[in-house]
């Protein structure tokens, strides 16, 4: 574990150069957490395998739901395809359930005291939220190729340039809600029940107010007013436009700003949150 114990280069010339260490050690930290959080996945096949499988099996058993019950509006509500809809859909579903799931790894960690010897460490505090976070965008990543690839047969069209800049905008997105997952682990802590009891509590209703897994648009009106106020609704609705090549829209636009605010409040939050808890 000699790498955690490396410090940056300190810059001792006045001007632009001084920042310059900065960023390459929030980099080498974020790397070095992120794998270290990614080696007992890797470790663990199965999980991963199921891990990648999921997807699919909730394209199958909900897909042809969604088909059936659509029939010919799919070509008008979806551009010609319910899956141009559905599957950025379900990758936003699946960045949701992981990155919000973050801090239950840091629960573990507080028992095992891994937290306060990686807080002793001169590892930077941001690399520890986003590293943590970044880990689940690998598997998203290869979950992705499975998908797209099982999916085009059936329809699904892939803008490649338009996909990649959809898995960027869902690790931005996933860092600000791992950080937020990360400073409820902190706050509760004591209580690890309570993590479990507001994470499901608020992870459903964001789901339903973005329009995931139907049509906000057949929805009653305060529904659809309700979920204006829902970031995650503006991302979804970015991810679909992204998978459909559209590079730049003003969909595309609110999505973007939804996902960086996200990222700077959740870090905000879990930094405060963090320095705290070393006190």
């Amino acid at each position: 574990m000699s790498t955690l114990t490396e410090t940056a280069p300190i810059s001792t010339t006045a001007g632009t150069h001084d920042s310059q260490p900065a960023r390459r050690s929030l980099l080498r930290d974020t790397g070095i957490v992120m794998f270290r959080e990614l080696r007992p996945v890797l470790r663990d096949p199965f999980s991963l395998i199921f891990g990648m499988i999921q997807p699919l099996v909730f394209l199958g058993l909900f897909g042809p739901w969604l088909v059936g019950s659509l029939g010919d509006q799919a070509g008008d509500a979806f551009g010609g395809s319910v899956w141009q809809w559905f599957v950025p859909a379900i990758l936003v579903m699946t960045a949701l359930f992981g990155t919000s799931t973050t801090g239950a790894n840091l629960l573990f960690e507080f028992q095992t005291g891994a937290h306060e010897r990686m807080m002793v460490t001169p590892l930077s505090r941001p690399s520890l939220l986003i590293g943590r976070s970044l880990k689940e965008m690998v598997p998203l990543a290869g979950q992705a190729v499975i998908i797209v690839a099982v999916m085009i047969p059936f329809g699904f069209q892939l803008y490649p340039v338009g996909a990649l800049a959809g898995l960027v905008m869902l690790a931005v997105f996933g860092v600000g809600l791992g950080s937020l997952s990360y400073a409820l682990a902190i706050a509760v802590r004591k209580q690890e029940w309570m993590f479990w009891a507001v994470q499901q509590t608020l992870i459903f209703p964001l789901m339903i107010l973005s329009g995931m897994l139907l049509p906000l648009e057949t929805g009653p009106a305060w529904m659809q007013a309700v979920a204006k106020f829902n970031p995650l609704a503006y991302v979804v609705d970015a991810e679909r436009a992204l998978f459909n090549g559209e590079l730049a829209s003003s969909t595309v636009a609110w999505g973007w700003l939804a996902a960086l605010a996200t990222a700077a409040i959740g870090l905000a939050v879990g930094i405060r949150a963090m320095l705290r808890s070393a006190d």
